[in-house]
């Protein structure tokens, strides 16, 4: 006794739409293919610049830190490359110059980064509250000294801290006040002033563009519940922009550690920085003042080193406050 069992087609229906879809797992197979191919060509660019400005370049440090130009026969026969491994590791590790260079950077990390962040995220705040008349303006006037090149900031604070020709030492000279801006005690904070005039435009303006995003419900129920300016800033506004101040901060360590442009430029008129005054200074001291491009890729490598170690400690930081933050 056979049984035949008949599928009811609806109308309109195509018969082939009773039938198991065949295409089914084909056609996402297709468009997964799709998906990563549209994604492939996004990011080349990105892998490209980051193999050609970063790895390449960083391989290529680690490759030179193991090798070192010697001279054999008591330095009168002909110079040679030779295999040194961790040598110079180990001389940029026990050179008190460059362990004090690092002292230098990161005592204007602990100067340098909280006035930043406080400033700018202050400087957001009250032109965010419409407190300041004139924002636009006010915006400009602060982002402007951004824009101004880094060698050529450095130039017009160089006139500024040199005795002699400075209107602003004649100035407190008028007034009995004697200031050496580059003396022993007071050279790393006028380096920092110099970061700051150069750099808090930005980030306020980094910090500004967060704080527009933050919902104004918010800010008017903070408002309706009795909270003033300033509490409305500080437990509203600025828990509402932790991910805006935590990116703020890393990239301005990051900036900090590879300090140059400003002490380089002032060594011209202080004794007091010396040509190995900070890691990238001796770096540049080691390849292009005494050619040993080894010692130099090796402090390179540490000072990146070091570099990765810090964000990546600041980055775990936050997450874990973020976390115990979210737990309670």
């Amino acid at each position: 006794m056979t049984t035949t069992i008949r599928t009811r087609v609806p109308a309109g229906a195509s018969p082939a739409a009773a039938a198991p879809s065949a295409s089914g797992p084909r056609a996402r197979r297709a468009a997964r293919r799709r998906q990563l191919t549209a994604a492939g060509v996004l990011m080349t660019p990105f892998f490209v610049l980051l193999i050609t400005v970063f790895l390449i370049p960083v391989g290529t440090a680690v490759y030179l830190s193991f090798f070192s130009d010697d001279q054999p026969g008591l330095g009168f026969g002909p110079e040679r490359t030779v295999f040194v491994g961790l040598r110079s590791y180990a001389a940029v590790l026990t050179d008190p110059t460059f362990l004090g260079g690092l002292g230098t950077v990161a005592l204007y990390c602990l100067i340098y980064i909280p006035l930043m962040v406080v400033g700018a995220l202050a400087l957001a705040l009250l032109l965010d509250s419409g407190v300041v008349r004139l924002r636009a303006f006010a915006q400009l006037g602060l982002f402007l000294p951004h824009a101004v090149p880094g060698i050529i900031a450095a130039l017009i604070w160089l006139y500024l801290y040199t005795p002699g020709i400075s209107p602003v030492i004649e100035l407190f000279a008028q007034a009995d006040v004697t200031i050496d801006f580059l003396g022993v005690h007071t050279v790393v904070p006028s380096i920092v002033n110099i970061a700051l005039w150069s750099n808090l435009g930005y980030n306020m303006v980094v910090f500004y563009a967060a704080l527009q995003a933050v919902p104004r419900e918010v800010i008017e129920a903070s408002v309706v519940d009795g909270a003033g300016p300033v509490r409305t800033a500080l437990q509203v506004k600025t828990p509402l922009v932790r991910a805006s101040i935590v990116m703020v901060s890393i990239f301005t360590l990051i900036w900090a550690l590879q300090l140059f442009t400003e002490p380089m430029l002032l060594s011209q008129s202080s004794p007091m920085i010396s040509s190995r005054f900070s890691p990238s200074m001796y770096i540049y001291d080691a390849a292009f003042t005494r050619n040993n491009y080894g010692l130099a890729a090796a402090a390179s490598v540490v000072l990146l080193v070091c570099t990765i170690a810090l964000s990546y400690g600041v980055t775990r930081f936050t997450s874990r406050a973020d976390v115990s933050r979210e737990a309670r």
